[in-house]
């Protein structure tokens, strides 16, 4: 197919093509955000399975800064994602 062919196709239904778009963007930020909510989990379960009682694991997690960091990170991503996939979709139903 060539990339005329391609253009073509996207200009014939550009509201289906930016809508799936969006999908993209709303898959990936909800992945994003489930896989963040997991790691944290893990995090704590080894935490607390290593015999750590609980003030002395949460206390262990709250010293990890760069991992906080990392975590705040990637959840303001995902909901930046979420909130762009939104958006997507709303301009898809205005063409």
């Amino acid at each position: 197919m060539s990339l005329q062919t391609l253009w073509l196709l996207i200009e014939g239904q550009p509201g289906q093509w930016l809508n799936g778009l969006a999908l993209f963007f709303a898959l990936a930020g909800a992945w994003l955000l489930l896989a963040t909510r997991m790691r944290e989990q893990h995090a704590s379960a080894r935490l607390l399975a290593g015999s750590e009682l609980n003030g002395l694991a949460d206390d262990a997690y709250a010293s990890d800064e760069p991992t906080l960091r990392l975590n705040q990170f990637f959840y303001r991503f995902g909901y930046a994602c979420l909130a762009s996939a939104l958006l997507l979709s709303w301009l898809s139903t205005q063409l």
